[in-house]
């Protein structure tokens, strides 16, 4: 189980990494950096390394085809290791690495019409989402595997913290969508400027309203997130599941601070790189959430589960 531990931990490091670099692809304006070819780049599998925008295209390629390995070499592993106790079966590892695997080709695939599609924002939004799911399942992967603080004592979960973690994770997800959006689509952007309101409007029609959206979802997912954090601690749910809560806010606090300085500074590259990688954390922050709560929920002391009749 260490190997598969060590394994999980892996991919899921080089997937967050993966994810982040893919943001400084867009926003250096390298994602045609390799031209309208894939897997090839400009015709080729190691060209010149000549130009900025190849480099960092095709070192964004390399990161996904090590990822691919990693995941390839994880379900390898659970597969001959599935007689052991927690490997197969609905709570083992094997599950998850195996819908890891998927995405990576789903991931892939999409990667392909985005660049013959010339970076049409629905399909980047389509690949980021895919990109985003790859990550949590790795994080399911891991936390199977006892990392993430599966190991933790769990006794006594809460089934509301359950169900208020799983509502964050759907408004997470729609944040992130409506973000990868906001970012690519014409005017989308640079729509409104001012925060938290808009002070000036630039644009209108679909742009600005993709762009209000994904604010007014954000804000209802901080909001959301402050809730759990105080509430996970006043019910005395298990400390990691208060912890978890707490990082998950603070991890949305920051986001807030650091999307607001992005638009007031008009929108600089350094800000916005950290955006992109702040919202990946704030996405990993809230499914460990949702794991551990969920863990938890599971236990029999749950006082919750146990009511005397009115």
């Amino acid at each position: 189980m260490q190997t598969l531990k060590r394994l999980s931990q892996a991919a899921l490091a080089l997937a967050f990494v993966q994810i982040v670099f893919g943001a400084i692809v867009r926003i250096t304006g390298s994602g045609m950096g390799c031209g309208d070819h894939w897997p090839k780049c400009n015709g080729q599998w190691f060209p010149p390394h000549d130009r900025l925008d190849l480099i960092i295209e095709i070192t964004h390629r390399y990161l996904a085809f090590g990822l691919s390995l990693i995941i390839a070499a994880l379900v390898i592993k659970a597969f001959a290791s599935r007689r052991l106790a927690g490997v197969s079966g609905p709570g083992g590892i094997l599950r998850p690495a195996a819908v890891a695997a998927a995405l990576v080709v789903a991931a892939a695939l999409l990667g392909a019409v985005t660049v013959r599609l010339a970076l049409n924002p629905l399909v980047v939004a389509g690949h980021l989402t895919i990109a985003m799911t790859l990550l949590a399942v790795l994080a399911v992967a891991l936390f199977r595997a006892g990392g993430l603080g599966a190991a933790s004592d769990l006794a006594g979960g809460s089934q509301r913290a359950r169900r208020s973690s799983v509502i964050a994770v759907g408004l997470a997800l729609a944040t992130l969508a409506l973000g990868a959006l906001t970012a690519n689509l014409p005017d989308a952007a640079s729509s409104c400027t001012g925060f938290p309101h808009c002070r000036t409007i630039t644009a209108d029609g679909a742009a600005l309203a993709v762009h209000i959206t994904h604010r007014i979802v954000a804000f209802l997912l901080f909001g959301h997130l402050l809730g759990i954090a105080i509430s996970t601690a006043k019910r005395g749910d298990p400390r990691a599941v208060v912890s978890a809560a707490r990082i998950a806010f603070g991890a949305a606090l920051v986001q807030v601070l650091v999307a607001a300085a992005m638009i007031e500074m008009r929108f600089p590259a350094f800000l916005r790189s950290l955006h992109q990688a702040g919202g990946t954390f704030v996405w990993l922050a809230i499914v460990v959430l949702a794991l551990l709560a969920a863990r938890a929920a599971k236990s029999p002391e749950d006082s919750e589960s146990v009511r005397v009749p009115a």
